[in-house]
């Protein structure tokens, strides 16, 4: 299909077939906002079931789920609050927002105007004459702000406890870690997984569900001891990725790395080995659901793009319509999280790590007299003994001197040395706490769909006449099966379909039974939603000598098989896990001519 069609096409048999639609139709719709339908809703559940088995219960993580709605102390601890932002450009003539970075790439080469300030934006749509989308006004000398994406609420009556609906599900994790880590038995690494909504007020919502307000996420925290904790990169060091480095993007003779993950890894291309592993799986598990790899790359994030807790990060990305789109995201996120968490709420976001051996330390104490600070300071005589204690462990040469100065509350007081009983203790150690770092694989759960549904999209002919289908894999598509008595009018043949239908149902497939029309046009309503293998009973089958037999023809070739009724699960069995080809079927059955 030609670049720039896939789209439309898409969203038109999305509509028709129920993968997806706009919401609230009926209303006018408002931007940003999708239904899925039947099949839509399936192909989703099928992908996050995928994931949560691959990361979750293959990985032997913990999973949690968490309100979508949070208190706004959460966000001013992430930093959502002040960094969660997006530029806009807001159109004089008809007062439409746009946002101006996906402006400025879509009318010029730049990949990146992410990386600009609004100051800078401004000027590249001066420069390019960009005008507005909605109705051709010049957009030129219209100032660029900066948006927070965060949809704001409050909780309870009145607006006492404002709250914020969750931008990312990462928080619910973070805000629960000193309830969680007991569940881990306080031992490092461990992982926690969350699948769920999460909601950004996007300035210009567009490309179907690839950018919508709300959407879904599939994210995991790997929890680290930075020191002691590495990755075994054994099972994924020979998986083969495409990488597009920073430095890459950077040379305009850049150009893609194909290499390994324990190469990549090796020659410090990825930074981090957790990240590299997660990188590894990642590419594996897009293959596993049927996303194209000639349409896939990780693109490492250039220093402007950085989010504000990101030492590092690699996104997976997907080729559509001719742009690359982010369908994740892989982060190390160092000890931001639980240190911003741990600095403004009331609980220990640490671990304790004990030592193999306990260690034998000096220690800088002090114990103030409270007798002497209460009556000087007064109510800030508890600020200045902590204070003291905090210069005894940054700086304890400090007090060698007869006073110390001190910043409480911004204000410089002094307090006699002798006041702090200084001294250095030798102490016995067992262990000690530390915050984790973070690794965070974060999954688009609508992208992904999206994804799939564009690289299985076909178009050929059969018979002579045109057909359209998506080749979307059985481990994820719908509907597994269809099943077809070739007729409707003969009792044997309609309840040995029953029968068929209502043991593959049974046995766990997502089973469509359809009497209606030429089996020509039932094939067609099946491949145009994805439905791998149709089984089709027919006089043949009950009446030949042996084992009574049905047809089972596969979507993307049309080839057929004739198989016992008695293997039928087995034989799907196998095809839905991937352990069994549809060759393998044929080669052990009795081939059918189309």
């Amino acid at each position: 299909m030609s670049e720039g069609t896939e789209s439309a096409a898409l969203a038109e048999l999305a509509k028709r077939r129920g993968f997806f639609f706009g919401s609230s139709e009926a209303y006018g719709g408002v931007g940003g906002f999708y239904t899925y339908g039947p099949q839509g809703a399936a192909l989703k559940s099928n992908v996050e079931e995928a994931w949560r088995d691959r990361f979750a219960v293959q990985e032997g993580n913990l999973e949690i789920e968490a309100p979508t709605i949070m208190p706004e102390p959460v966000f001013e601890a992430s930093g959502h609050l002040d960094g969660f932002d997006d530029m806009l450009v807001e159109c004089a003539e008809c007062g439409e927002s746009h946002r101006a970075d996906h402006l400025i790439e879509d009318n010029s080469e730049l990949e990146d105007a992410e990386t600009l300030s609004p100051e800078e934006a401004a000027e590249k749509i001066a420069d390019l004459g960009l005008v507005c989308p909605n109705c051709g006004a010049e957009l030129a000398g219209q100032s660029v702000e900066e948006f927070n994406l965060m949809f704001g609420t409050n909780i309870g009556p009145g607006s006492k406890t404002p709250g914020y609906l969750r931008p990312e599900t990462a928080q619910g994790i973070f805000v629960e870690f000193p309830r969680i880590k007991e569940y881990a038995r306080n031992r490092l690494p461990f992982g926690v997984t969350q699948v769920g909504r999460a909601y950004r007020n996007e300035i210009s919502p567009r490309k179907n569900i690839v950018r919508t307000r709300e959407f879904t996420q599939a994210e995991l925290e790997q929890f680290i001891d930075p020191e002691r904790d590495e990755p075994d990169l054994s099972s994924v060091e020979d998986v083969e990725v495409r990488l597009y480095p920073a430095t890459e993007q950077q040379d305009d003779d850049g150009d893609y790395l194909d290499t390994t993950i324990g190469e990549a890894v090796d020659e410090g291309i990825i930074a981090n080995g957790w990240v590299g592993y997660y990188l590894g799986i990642a590419q594996e598990w897009y293959e596993h659901i049927g996303v194209d790899m000639e349409r896939f790359r990780f693109r490492q994030h250039l220093p402007g793009e950085l989010a504000h807790y990101a030492a590092d990060c690699w996104d997976a990305e997907s080729e559509v319509d001719g742009d690359w789109i982010e369908i994740a995201g892989f982060a190390y996120r160092g000890d931001y999280d639980l240190s911003k968490h741990g600095e403004h709420a009331d609980d220990d976001f640490t671990v304790f790590q004990q030592y193999d051996e306990p260690k034998t330390v000096e220690r800088a104490v002090v114990d103030p007299d409270m007798a002497t600070l209460g009556p000087e300071f007064g109510a800030q005589a508890a600020d200045v003994a902590e204070a003291l204690e905090t210069l005894a462990e940054r700086d304890p040469d400090a007090f060698d001197a007869d006073e110390v100065t001190l910043d409480i509350d911004g204000e410089a007081v002094t307090v006699d040395t002798d006041v702090a009983n200084f001294s250095v203790e030798t102490q016995t150690e067992a262990g000690e706490h530390i915050t984790p770092h973070v690794v965070e694989p974060s999954f688009g759960v609508d992208r992904t769909v999206y994804t799939l549904l564009v690289h299985a999209y076909e178009q050929d002919e059969v018979d002579g006449e045109a057909r359209t289908f998506l080749s979307l894999s059985p481990t994820i598509a719908p509907t597994n099966v269809g099943v077809f008595p070739l007729v409707s009018n003969v009792d044997e043949l309609v309840d040995l379909a029953d029968d068929v239908a209502e043991e593959l149902r049974a046995a766990g497939f997502a089973v469509v039974y359809d009497d209606s029309g030429s089996i020509g046009r039932r094939y067609r309503r099946q491949d145009e939603v994805g439905t791998p293998f149709c089984v089709t009973i027919d006089r043949d089958g009950i009446e030949g000598a042996g084992d009574t037999t049905v047809t089972i023809r596969e979507r993307d070739t049309g080839r057929q098989v004739r198989v016992p009724v008695d293997s039928l699960v087995e034989t799907f069995v196998g095809l839905r896990a991937g352990t069994t080809s549809f060759d393998d079927v044929l080669d052990a059955n009795e081939v059918v001519e189309a």
